[in-house]
This record gives C-alpha cells, sequence and structure tokens, in this order.
C-alpha cells in the first residue's frame, strides 16, 4: 500500500452501515437501525427532504390522501385525513420525523463513489470517507428526468424544460406548450398550464385512468382495502414490466376532483399520440392514441368491477353509493400525427416523462444490460448492499411515504442476519471482492 492510500484509509470514518439519502426511505430504515442498535449514520446531498422542497412544482400535492401519510411509528395525527399535503406540509412531516431519530445525518454531503474493499465498501464524499460494512442505497427513484434522445437540437425557439424544472406557468413564454407524457405528472401539468392561458398539447402514451373517488370513498382507501397496494413484488408473473407501470392519472385537490383526459378535453387541451421521433423541426406521434385510451378505459372497468364484487361479498352493496362509471375516454377523430415547430407554434416543451435513479457514483457490478440496478426486493445483488424507495420495490406501495414501512422493517432485518452471520469475520473478502471483478469492471 502506498503511502497515499495508508493517508487515505487512515482518515476514514468508520460505522456498520451508511445510509444514502435521508428522505422517507433513508429515514424509515435509520428507524429500523436504531431499533435494532446498529450503528449507521445517514449521508444526504442536500437537506432533509431535499427534493420535496426543491424538485417539485409549486401547486403539488400529495396523490394519496394524509391518512396514508405515514413513517415508522408516526402518522398523520392533523385535522384534515382526507385532505392532500402541499409539498412544504410533505417536507415539514418527513424534518419532524428526522428529529426523532439518533443516528448521524450529514446534510450537505454528497456521495461521489462507493467502492467495494475487504470488510465491505469505501463510500467517498465530498466531506470525506467511510468506510462500512454495509450500504443502503435510499437516494430515490426520480434522481434523473428521463429525456428523450429526439429532444437534443431542437429549435432554438423552442424552450425545453423537465417535471423536475418546472414550477409555475408564469416561468414558461406566451405560447403555446407541447406536454410529452400522460400520467399523473403530465396530466396534472396539462391541466394547470391550459388554465394559464396558454394552449396545451398533450402526448399520451400507455396511462392509467382512475376516478379520485369512487362509491363514496378515495380511490386510494379501494386500494388499500382491497390489499392491491400490498401486492409483493415475488407474486406477479412478470415484475419487470409492474416496475414499469405508469403512475396513475390522479390529482390530490382540496375538492377531491377526478381529472382525466376528458376533463382535458373539455379544457380545450389538444391530444395527440405518444412522441415517437423527429425529423428535422417536425415531431412525430404514433396512430395508436385511441388504442392507448381504449386500453385504459379497460383496465379501469375491470378495476372498478372488483370493487364492486368486494361490495357484494361483504354486504356492503346497498350502504354504498351506487356503482358507476366514467364515460369513456373521448379521442379526436383525426390526431395530429406530426407538428412543425418551426410554425411557432408551440414555444415549449414539457418533458412529464417519468425519472429514473441515478447510481453513476456506484461502482459495484450490479447493473442490467439496460443499466438498472440488479435486486431481489431491495436486496442487491452483492454482499451487503440494499436499495430503498424503488417502484414496486417489495410492494406496489414500496414508492409512497406509508410504503417505505413495511420494506425497511424487513430489509433491516436481513441486513442484521446478514451482519450476525458474518460477526468476526470479514463484511466482504478478497475472494468475494475477486468474484464481483469476474461479473464486470470495477473502478478501484
Amino acid at each position: 500500500m502506498s503511502n497515499a492510500s495508508r493517508r487515505a484509509a487512515a482518515s476514514c470514518r468508520a460505522a456498520t452501515v451508511v445510509v444514502i439519502g435521508a428522505g422517507q426511505a433513508g429515514l424509515a430504515m435509520s428507524h429500523y437501525l436504531q431499533a435494532r442498535s446498529i450503528d449507521h449514520v445517514v449521508l444526504e446531498r442536500g437537506e432533509i427532504a431535499h427534493s420535496w422542497r426543491n424538485e417539485r412544482w409549486d401547486s403539488l400535492r400529495l396523490l394519496t390522501p394524509n391518512w396514508q401519510c405515514r413513517l415508522p411509528g408516526v402518522r398523520y395525527a392533523g385535522p384534515d385525513p382526507e385532505g392532500f399535503m402541499t409539498m412544504p406540509e410533505v417536507a415539514d412531516f418527513i424534518c419532524r420525523y428526522a428529529e426523532r431519530l439518533t443516528a448521524p445525518m450529514l446534510t450537505g454531503t454528497t456521495v461521489t463513489s462507493v467502492h467495494p474493499v475487504e470488510g465491505g465498501y469505501h463510500v467517498m464524499t465530498d466531506g470525506g470517507a467511510w468506510r462500512c460494512r454495509a450500504v443502503v442505497i435510499a437516494s430515490g427513484a426520480c434522481s434523473r428526468p428521463l429525456i428523450p434522445a429526439l429532444a437534443r437540437d431542437l429549435p432554438a425557439t423552442v424552450a425545453t424544460l423537465s417535471a423536475r424544472e418546472y414550477r409555475r406557468p408564469s416561468q414558461l413564454p406566451e405560447g403555446g406548450v407541447l406536454v410529452v407524457g400522460a400520467s399523473a405528472t403530465g396530466l396534472q401539468l396539462a391541466d394547470e398550464i391550459q388554465r394559464s392561458g396558454r394552449p396545451v398539447t398533450l402526448a399520451v402514451g400507455e396511462h392509467v385512468r382512475m376516478p379520485r373517488r369512487y362509491r363514496g370513498r378515495d380511490i386510494h382507501r379501494w386500494l388499500d382495502t382491497l390489499g392491491i397496494l400490498d401486492q409483493r413484488h415475488d407474486e406477479v408473473d412478470d415484475i419487470v414490466r409492474a416496475r414499469q407501470v405508469p403512475s396513475p392519472q390522479l390529482i390530490g385537490s382540496p375538492e377531491h376532483r377526478t381529472l382525466d383526459l376528458n376533463t382535458l378535453t373539455d379544457r380545450g387541451v389538444a391530444l395527440v399520440g405518444r412522441l415517437v421521433g423527429r425529423r428535422d423541426r417536425t415531431l412525430q406521434f404514433s396512430g395508436s392514441l385511441a388504442n392507448h385510451c381504449a386500453s385504459a378505459d379497460l383496465k379501469l372497468g375491470r378495476l372498478l368491477e372488483t370493487i364492486d364484487d368486494w361490495c357484494r361479498r361483504h354486504g356492503l352493496d346497498e350502504s354504498c353509493p351506487a356503482p358507476e362509471r366514467l364515460a369513456p375516454t373521448r379521442v379526436p377523430r383525426s390526431p395530429k400525427l406530426s407538428l412543425d415547430l418551426g410554425r411557432g407554434e408551440i414555444r415549449t416543451i414539457v418533458w412529464a416523462t417519468g425519472f429514473k435513479p441515478d447510481h453513476a457514483w456506484l461502482h459495484v457490478p450490479v447493473f442490467d444490460p439496460r443499466g438498472r440496478l440488479r435486486h431481489d426486493g431491495g436486496i442487491v445483488d452483492a454482499p451487503g448492499l440494499y436499495v430503498m424507495g424503488l417502484p414496486f420495490m417489495r410492494r406496489r406501495k414500496s414508492s409512497f411515504i406509508h410504503g417505505v414501512d413495511d420494506d425497511a422493517r424487513e430489509l433491516s432485518a436481513h441486513l442484521a442476519d446478514y451482519l450476525a452471520n458474518r460477526k468476526g469475520r470479514p463484511g466482504m473478502s478478497r475472494s468475494g471482492i475477486a468474484r464481483l471483478h469476474s461479473r464486470g469492471s470495477l473502478c478501484l
């Protein structure tokens, strides 16, 4: 070992577990590690609940009702359980929760690399290095916007921004706006921007249609009652596909209103198919708009029938309001298949095309050919490495605030067992590191 390496090793601080991220997932894991008396530190690149404060648009509210807002040992206790928290309220809820925890939390500390070493992992940050036996990645599933490659080299006359950069309509130039993506985010942004007086075109692909309320209850009350949100990752036929399902077309509003494509059409939003290509200044859209809408309507009908069947089986069919059905999605007879950006009708494009985690700092060969983290319900394909907060990670509710409780409890138990079974032995041996080398490239 060189003198420089010896000095670097000597300057490393030590913890049994390093948790990366101090959002709801990282804090829930800290709670259970604390309960198990497992020494750990939580590293956060910004402030506590950083993304809730700094990476959401101004008017956004949670899609889940307040009664679902809970973390291990704490739940919403305010006067409006059926309401929907604003982003500042969510951030305050998470910050108050963090104050209950005793583990060191280093904010303003960005993780720059994680490497496997003998005995565990070496975690480098912009504030120094840590050595640990296990790492929990809780840095979130929405670190980087998913922007299609065709977004490069668009005409300079068209402003572009991601949903994470969008804050309010007034930051947009006057003129037409193309919103790409019709999940919960795309629908809400299209609605808000159209209300501001800017004409909106919405590019629609696969989506999940849901009413805000059905038969007198919030739709999330039904999803919870039916056990749909508790469905486990090992109970579905195609978990990869299930993890890619878009978020349902919902909005959290004081009026508990339903927001769907019909609502937007009534407000003057123009619907086109999925954005599939670009030729020079012309954007090209799929002709599958009608098929996507029909598929969403069909799945919605099946969900409502499932709720109706549950009411019948539990003797609630007469006490609940009568079943009802939403009108089929109205689709233009001849939706546009192309849009010439050179004509000036569109001044802004907002990419509501989803997000992905940013694990560029993770130098462990645990990624599939598409760059996705290989894990089995949060147990990553490397000794002592775990992940929290990804969509449908262990359950359908894993990416919701209340969903991290069960996941953190179970993964902390697995982590504790991992540490106990290797007590007195290295968390990762030289041979273990060599096996990781053999499965992919390691940067050490």
